[in-house]
Formats: structure tokens, sequence, C-alpha cells
């Protein structure tokens, strides 16, 4: 072994011993942190005004991303509604224009990149700079691996999490400069857990938080903390998109709550928003429970829908 080899080890001994004392003395802010936290819960969160913001919605045509349009319609927010079905895209915003609002339709391919930054283009010539992007958009495909086909794989991952990064691309730079603005990532419990028979999207929606995630360290990094981030994880919701849902953890959950807690959550400026909360305790018991005991755990919660599936077994 040479000298510089057993600096090189030595050198590295002391970054380790140093990083584990300085977390030792990181120990009394914790406990300030976690006072603080507790703190919080009993008293009321300041909520900012958004009146006036131009927020664009992706998927704005059917379920969550139409009852949130309607949210931000009603807080008196100008808005730009994006969704590839037309029909639904019109009935979304002949409602918030009688709830009051301005509302600008695009028909938007989210699987498409150049659609979306084609169409990026038009909303900042025609409307202005968005300030409030809401990623909503998704697909999902309830099938084994084998039943799930090559494009439908594909798609998933186009709209549930490529398309996120093409729209703040899109319209970051402007909330950058400004230091002001808010990415709300629609992602699911499904991004902190897996689900059989929901890979690809399960997958995706992994994808869709390690997003939100990162671009929150990335823009405090780049101290733009003016530009918030918010994702939102929540169960089965009453959408139609996946048939049949159910869990011992409560009844499907309707758009309309759903969306209230997103909406609270970003007027609070929320990071994460499970719903329900309880996800959020169970997210936590997955990264510390033994294998065994999660998988009994899982077994309890008893996550059912209908899917298709590809695979056969010897002798059924």
């Amino acid at each position: 072994m040479t000298g510089k080899t057993k600096y090189t080890q030595s050198s590295q001994q002391q970054k380790r011993m140093q990083f584990f004392l300085a977390s030792f003395l990181l120990l009394p802010f914790l406990l300030v942190c976690i006072v603080e936290s507790l703190l919080k819960l009993f008293i009321p969160k300041k909520r900012k005004s958004v009146t006036g913001e131009i927020v664009l919605i992706t998927g704005a045509g059917h379920g969550i991303g139409r009852q949130t349009a309607y949210e931000f319609a009603k807080l008196k927010c100008k808005l730009v509604l994006w969704d590839i079905n037309k029909h639904g895209l019109e009935e979304t915003a002949t409602e918030c224009k009688r709830l009051g609002a301005k509302a600008h339709t695009f028909v938007v391919d989210c699987s498409n990149r150049e659609d979306i930054y084609s169409s990026a283009k038009k909303v900042k010539a025609e409307v202005g700079d968005v300030s409030i992007l809401v990623n909503n958009a998704g697909v999902v495909y309830t099938s084994d691996l084998f039943a799930t086909q090559d494009p439908q794989i594909e798609k998933t991952f186009e709209v549930n999490i490529l398309a996120h990064f093409w729209t703040t691309k899109a319209f970051l730079p402007e909330m950058m400069k400004n230091n002001h603005g808010h990415i709300v990532t629609v992602a699911s419990a499904a991004g902190h857990t897996g689900v059989p028979f929901l890979l690809a999207y399960c997958s995706s929606k992994f994808a869709a938080v390690g997003f939100h995630k990162a671009l929150t360290e990335e823009l405090s990094a780049l101290k733009r903390t003016g530009v918030k981030t918010t994702c939102l994880c929540p169960n089965f919701i009453n959408t139609g998109f996946i048939k049949n849902p159910s869990t011992s953890l409560g009844p499907t959950l309707e758009p309309e709550e759903v969306v209230n807690k997103l909406i609270d959550g970003i007027l609070t400026e929320q990071k994460m928003i499970f719903v329900p909360s309880s996800l959020n305790f169970l997210s936590l018991m997955e990264k510390v429970l033994p294998e065994r005991f999660q998988a009994i755990l899982k077994r309890k919660i008893d996550i059912r829908f209908d899917a298709v599936i590809g695979y056969k077994m010897k002798g059924k």
C-alpha cells in the first residue's frame, strides 16, 4: 500500500468523522424543529393570495384538472386550460367563465414534446407569463407487465413525467427571473409504494415525486426560493380511470375532496400533500418497518381494482 493510498483513506475517514460529529451537534436544532412542527399543527397557516395570477392546468378537461380549474376560477385567477379532449376542455372553460374567470383553452397532446413547446409559445404571446403551473395530465393502464403494450408504457412516461419536464422548461425561466411562481406536480400515492398491475403507472409516479423533490432542491441551490413547489399524492380517486378500486384505507376519494386539499396546500405552500393524510404515516413506516411486516401490512390494506393479467401460471 503506497503512502498516497494511506493518506487518501485517512482523509476519507476524517471526513466521515467530521460529518458524524457535525450531525450530532445538530441534534438540539432537530429538537427545536420538531417542537416547531408540533406547534404549527395548532396554528392556522397563512394563505397567500393568488388573485390575478395566470394559472396553467394540464389535463383540465376532466377530473382533478377540471375541479382545480373551478377552484382557481373562484380565486379570481386567469386560467389557461390544456387538454387533448376539446369537448371536455370547452365544458371546463364554460363553467370557469360562469364563475367569473377568464379562461383560455388550448388543445394540447401532452405526450408530444413539440406540441407542448409550440403551445407554450402561443400562451406567452396570447395570454402572458404563467406564474402557477399545475402538471396534472396523466394516463394509467391497469394491467400486468406482459399485458401492457409497449406503446402504452411509452405513453405513460410521456404524459406522466416527461411532459412535466417540457412544461416546466417552458414556463419556469420567467418565474425564476421574477423569483415568483409555483410548480405543482400531481403525482400519486403510487409514487411512494409499489402496486401490482400498475407497474408502468407506479414507475412514472415515482419519477414525478423525484422530479418534484429534485426541482425543489435545485431552486433552493439557485436561490430562487420565491418559486414554490407542491406535490399531490392521493389514493384512488373516483375519476373513472381505474375501474372498481377499493382499499381498507377508506372509500374511493371524490375529486372535490382531493382538490380542496390541493388548493389549501398550494395557498399555504406545502411541499407534499397526501390524501388521505394517513398515507404520510404509511409512507414513513415503509422506510423503517421490516420487510416481512410490510408484506403483512400491505395484505391488510388490500388494494383491489379491475386489471388485465397477461401472465398465465402453469396449471391454470
